[in-house]
Parts: C-alpha cells; sequence; structure tokens
C-alpha cells in the first residue's frame, strides 16, 4: 500500500508491520551458540518427568539425570558448616542462638562487617569484598607453598562461567585475518565453544590423545596453531585441568611444556581449575598453572600472562546455585586491567552469598576450631565416594563389548567411546542427527538415562562417545550402569 509511508493509516490504525526482533533481524552470533549439557536431550527428560508425573507409562520408573555436574541435585549433601555460615550472615538474628558452633559465628560476623550496612543483601565492591579476595590470595598461597598472591589480581566472579568469559571478551579483537583464535581442546566443555561464538571470536581446536588417556600433545598444539594462522590470529590457550569432559589429570612436565609452548607462541594462557580437588588416580596430583609458573623462573613468570580460575560449583563443595568464584589474573598489562576493573563495574558485582560461600571454601575450618573435625569427615566422604565411583565407572563400561571407557583420573565424567553400528550410523543421518545425539535419545526414551552426546563436546571425526557424570548415588550408579551395559547390547543387536 502506498499510503503506507505516514505513521497512521487512514482509519487512524496502525500499520500492520512485522515484529522488530525476529530469527532474521535478531544478533547472528546468538544464534550460532549452542551449548549441548542442557540441549534436546536435557528438554526432552524433563518433558518425559512431567509425562511420568501425570501417570504416562513408561518402561522405567524414574529419569536419571547423569548429564550435568550438579552434586547437590543428584543426592550430595551440603557442607554443614558452609550452610551454617550462610544461614548466619542471611539471618543474622541466629547470631545469638547457641545452636550455632563459635567458629562458624565468627566466619559470619567478619563477613557480615565487610558488607555494606553489615547486610549481605547490599551491594559490594565490583572486584569482590575486600576480605574475601585476601582470603582468596591466602588460599592460593598455601595451596602453591609459599608462592605469593596479590588479593589485587583476584576477582571475584559470578561462578567461574562469568571469569572465563570476562576474560575472552577482553581477548576478542581484530577483523578477518586479524581476528582473535581461541585454541580449545577437543573434546572440550561447551562453555568455551558457546562463548567464542557469541563474541564473534574464532574457535581453533586442538585434540586430546584418547589413546594416552586424553593427553596433551605439544606436537597437536603446534599443528592446530600453525593451521589457524592462515586464517586469524591466535592469541589464546585454553586448558582444562582437570579435564572436563574427559577427566584427565594433567601430569607437572605436560604443564611446564605448555607454559614453554605459550611462552615461545606469546600466547595468553587461561586455566580452567575448578576440578582442583577432583583427583583419584593413583600417581595423579593436582598442580595449579601458577605454581609451575613460578617454579619455571622469572624468564617465564615475568612474562607469560596467565589467568586461572576456580569455583563453589565443583569439588567437594557442589554449591553450584550460589554462583561463586574467582580468577586470579598475573602478568596483565596494568591499563588492561583498569579496562577489566571497568567492565565487571558495569555489572555491579557479583552475588554476595556466592561471595560468602567462596570466602568460606578458601579459608575453612582450622585445626582446633570446633568445627574441624566434622568438617573434614564430610569433606574426605565426599571425596573419597567419588574415587570410589570414578573406578567402578570405568570397570562396569569397560566389561561391554563396543564401549571404551579411559580412566576417570579427576573432575566428575567419565567420556566413554562407544561403537555403533554402520545400521544406526546411517538412520542416525537420515534424521540429520549426529550418531551419538540418535544413541543418546534413544537411551533416554527406553531406559529413562540422560547422557550428553559426545558431539556436543568434541570430538575425533568418525568416533563417538558420550559424558556421564559419576554424581549419582553409588546404588543409582550401579542400576545407571547395568541399564546403560543392557541397553548398549540391544542397541548393537537391533542395528547390526
Amino acid at each position: 500500500n502506498k499510503h503506507m509511508t505516514t505513521d497512521m493509516s487512514e482509519n487512524g490504525a496502525l500499520p500492520r508491520r512485522g515484529k522488530v526482533l525476529t530469527v532474521d533481524t535478531m544478533n547472528v552470533n546468538v544464534k550460532k551458540v549452542d551449548y549441548a549439557v542442557r540441549g534436546p536431550i536435557v528438554q526432552r527428560a524433563v518433558q518425559i518427568e512431567k509425562e511420568l508425573k501425570e501417570g504416562v507409562k513408561k518402561p522405567f520408573e524414574e529419569v536419571i539425570k547423569a548429564n550435568i555436574g550438579d552434586a547437590h541435585a543428584m543426592g550430595q549433601q551440603p557442607i554443614t558448616f558452609f550452610r551454617q555460615v550462610m544461614a548466619l550472615c542471611t539471618y543474622p538474628l541466629l547470631l545469638d542462638d547457641n545452636k550455632f558452633p563459635e567458629d562458624a559465628k565468627n566466619r559470619a560476623r567478619r563477613i557480615l562487617q565487610s558488607c555494606g550496612g553489615n547486610s549481605i543483601g547490599a551491594y559490594t565492591t565490583s572486584q569482590g569484598i575486600d576480605c574475601v579476595r585476601h582470603d582468596v590470595a591466602n588460599y592460593i598461597q598455601r595451596r602453591d607453598v609459599g608462592i605469593l598472591s596479590d588479593p589485587d589480581n583476584i576477582y571475584l566472579t559470578t561462578g567461574a562461567s562469568d571469569g572465563i568469559v570476562t576474560i575472552l571478551k577482553l581477548l576478542t579483537a581484530g577483523e578477518g585475518r586479524t581476528r582473535t583464535g581461541v585454541m580449545i581442546s577437543i573434546p572440550q566443555y561447551p562453555l568455551y565453544s558457546a562463548s567464542i561464538a557469541e563474541l564473534g571470536a574464532v574457535q581453533v581446536n586442538y585434540y586430546l590423545n584418547e589413546e594416552k588417556c586424553w593427553s596433551l600433545d605439544i606436537s597437536e598444539l603446534q599443528r592446530s596453531l600453525q593451521a589457524a594462522r592462515e586464517h586469524c590470529n591466535p592469541s589464546v590457550l585454553c586448558i582444562i585441568n582437570p579435564g572436563n569432559p574427559t577427566g584427565q589429570v594433567q601430569s607437572r612436565q605436560c604443564i611446564e611444556d605448555v607454559i614453554q609452548f605459550a611462552a615461545k607462541e606469546n600466547l595468553f594462557l587461561m586455566a580452567d581449575e575448578v576440578y582442583q580437588d577432583n583427583v583419584y588416580a593413583e600417581g595423579c596430583e593436582f598442580h595449579s598453572f601458577k605454581k609451575v609458573l613460578f617454579e619455571m623462573g622469572p624468564e617465564y613468570s615475568s612474562k607469560v600472562e596467565l589467568a586461572s580460575f576456580h569455583s563453589t560449583s565443583k569439588c567437594y563443595m557442589g554449591e553450584c546455585g550460589f554462583r561463586g568464584g574467582y580468577m586470579e589474573v598475573i602478568n596483565m598489562d596494568p591499563e588492561v586491567k583498569a579496562q577489566l576493573t571497568k567492565l565487571v563495574s558495569v555489572r555491579l558485582c557479583p552475588p554476595a552469598p556466592g561471595q560468602a560461600l567462596m570466602d568460606l571454601v578458601v579459608n575453612s575450618p582450622q585445626p582446633g576450631e570446633p568445627s574441624h573435625q566434622t568438617f573434614m569427615k564430610e569433606r574426605t566422604d565426599i571425596l573419597s565416594a567419588l574415587a570410589e565411583k570414578a573406578k567402578l565407572t570405568e570397570q562396569i563400561l569397560n566389561t561391554v563389548p563396543g564401549i571404551s571407557c579411559n580412566p576417570v583420573q579427576g573432575a566428575m565424567y567419565s567420556f566413554p567411546r562407544i561403537t555403533l553400528p554402520e545400521r544406526a550410523i546411517n538412520e542416525a543421518k537420515a534424521k540429520g542427527q549426529a550418531p551419538d545425539m540418535f544413541y543418546c535419545m534413544k537411551l533416554l526414551e527406553e531406559t529413562g538415562i540422560c547422557l550428553v552426546p559426545g558431539s556436543g563436546f568434541g570430538q575425533r571425526e568418525g568416533t563417538y562417545h558420550f559424558r556421564m557424570t559419576i554424581l549419582p548415588p553409588t546404588d543409582k550408579l550401579m542400576i545407571l550402569l547395568n541399564k546403560l551395559k543392557e541397553f548398549h547390547q540391544k542397541f548393537t543387536q537391533q542395528y547390526s
């Protein structure tokens, strides 16, 4: 209609226009984001749970979610001391209650005194509560056996994810061939690929070696870097240690090699160390990138730029919902650091309860304090149960023909390789599905077990995997593993 140029049509009604925001007009980078850990399989699992509640008959009683590292949702109990202090911080009148131990009260008072108006409901400084950052720095110093940590290099974050995205945001620049390339391990935790897509950076894959227990080869880093330099500017190297989804723990030597590589190639290092207490295998030990960097001497420790991340969500805490975390930045250009501080101040501050909880993780009950014994018992029980479940998972999966599982050295996941019959692969492709997505969807529909397909994390062409958490209680985990075994055998028969 040629009269539509005015805002009103003749009869005074507004013209018919399409929506301003449509899939065609929206931010294209957002459309490229993919986050498998909460993808279509999980959405279907939620639907199935609803159906079961409504009395729909299924070949199983309940959905077992082994798709996400959410410890409390899987039945792990919170650490008593942490929740006591959180209760006191949230409702300070309880400080007069004699049910709470003195050390819990002291921690709560100290945290509240550092909050505006003595309330955990007040905004904090953007970098995070001052005394919490000091406690984090002291924790890092103890963990790294005396290597100094400056509270001014500590930023408290909304879970580790927030810190990781913030650093990637600072690093992303350039156009075309100068666009920032971010090197990530394949398989990787999809936060990385999703954030890279959202920021419009370039994803640069390097493959872990499945044959050698998902280890990292420098020659593979070199290959990946050379290839990427043809089309972008790779300037960041991301490492997840202990590994997610692959559960490997890096040796000290490997970390040293990676640092040397980053120094030689002038790469910014990001070390995701949220599973640092989750180490189970004999002969494996957690080494922080910061510690190894400083032990390598000033030639490296004064030069290599490093951001490392930790969180309240994993380890023995499992307090995902509080969204607590921190990052430590090393050798960051002072002018960039000022920009980082500006950037985090736009979002005001991380949640104060998450900061308080992070403080308790880095400043837990000490020998001689009333809560120490209970705390140590709870912590040890959780970690040794996880170690047992890591072994159990690997052992049982390896008894199934067509499934091979590397040792779960650390973290909370196994990432077994599955052999799928040709017919199943073809049927999946005909449906436009990744073969392991097809497998996991069938597994869910027939057994109620919810896993994430390997294709959501990345894998070598022609190989198929799934990620499964080791978090369910031992009895549930046994049921899950046996059902899985049965399903795999049936599936293989059906499609061979």
